[in-house]
């Protein structure tokens, strides 16, 4: 729709910027040195070695590289393989909603049954007397994702310490999707699941370096898990896509040796939502700013009472502006007048777009 109206488009979460240029430069290096046929099945261990000492450094939780980090072609493939790998039929899984739109289709490919919570707006935060309520012997995952899409809201480390006591003393085991761990704001820290051991223990920690590094197209990331879990994982790994772009995990080996190149990532990110939020401030649009990921919700409830999917489509058609309605990341629409912004744009089409916003 976007592309028919030539509207702008903040709906999809990719950049419109291109990556680094030093990046590009050491993909077309490995290229050239000949590094074109298949990686190892797990990733390239130069490349899983320095996940691992970033992991450490990071989050004080040591992966062996060998048996303990398998590189992945993105993010979804990811969960979707851990998913495969560990639910049989009528296992149920708690996922909280909104939530990204790859869980719910996976467990149900696996046999599984999906249970779910809501957040409630505007917080979106997580009851955790509703999860201990809905816990019980069938439960056989929860899936976490911190920094939280579409919502922007971000776990606590009370949040992580309360699933901890939840799933101890059982078989559960946890998705934490933690592809946005980069792009954090406002002083808040990341609380991934690799800093909380009885976590870390029964997780499938996610990331994906197409978030971080603004390169969603390359369609690579990561997992981290203990051994255990992680030969489960591999098991379908390797019939699923078997290996992973070779000459892109040469240059993210090399690329992520400068620390600088993701750890910058929340400043960056920062200074483009407050750019956002500074342009369109003084609109009809209510906003609670995103502590986390790159999209920010905007509340149109003093604006029109129609249901989100037809204003959001009216905002297209009218306006020239895209988004995406909340309440389609629920399995039941849930309508709290909220639309999602993707603000990983040149300041150029944010200022376009924050024109249209302020003039409705």
């Amino acid at each position: 729709m976007a592309v028919d109206h030539e509207a702008i488009n903040l709906s999809q979460g990719f950049p419109d910027f291109t990556c680094s240029p030093e990046l590009i430069e050491l993909v077309h290096q490995a290229m050239l040195k000949g590094n074109n046929q298949y990686a190892p099945m797990p990733g390239l261990p130069a490349l899983r070695e320095i996940i691992s000492q970033k992991t450490e450094a990071l989050y004080n939780t040591r992966y062996d590289p060998d048996t303990e980090i398998t590189v992945t072609a993105g993010a979804t493939q990811a969960i979707y393989t851990a998913i495969a790998a560990t639910i049989r039929e009528g296992d149920e899984v708690i996922i909280f909603e909104p939530a990204y739109d790859c869980y719910q289709p996976a467990i149900e490919v696996a046999g599984g049954k999906t249970i779910y919570l809501q957040l409630k707006a505007p917080d979106y935060v997580i009851n955790w007397n509703e999860v201990r309520k809905m816990f019980n012997h069938r439960t056989r995952m929860i899936i976490i994702n911190t920094p939280h899409n579409p919502t922007g809201s971000v776990l606590s480390e009370k949040d992580l310490v309360q699933l901890e006591k939840i799933v101890k003393n059982s078989d559960t085991i946890v998705i934490s999707d933690e592809v946005y761990e980069h792009i954090i704001f406002d002083g808040i820290q990341h609380q991934s699941a690799a800093r909380f051991p009885h976590l870390a223990e029964r997780s499938f920690i996610i990331s994906s370096f197409g978030k971080t590094f603004h390169t969603t197209g390359w369609k690579t990331g990561y997992c981290l898990a203990p051994k255990n879990l992680m030969a489960e994982f591999r098991k379908v790994h390797q019939f699923l896509v078997f290996s992973v772009n070779t000459p892109i995990q040469y240059a993210l080996a090399e690329y992520l040796k400068e620390k600088e190149n993701y750890l910058g990532l929340e400043k960056f990110y920062q200074q483009k939502r407050d750019f956002f939020i500074d342009l369109i401030k003084k609109s009809r649009f209510k906003l609670k700013p995103a502590s986390g990921t790159y999209f920010q919700l905007l509340d149109y409830s003093k604006i029109a009472n129609e249901r989100d999917t037809d204003y959001a489509v009216r905002l297209v058609k009218e306006a020239g502006l895209a988004s995406i309605p909340i309440s389609v990341f629920y399995h039941e629409p849930v309508d709290n007048k909220m639309l999602r912004f993707c603000f990983a744009k040149k300041e150029e089409t944010l200022e376009k777009a924050a024109k249209i916003i302020c003039n409705i």
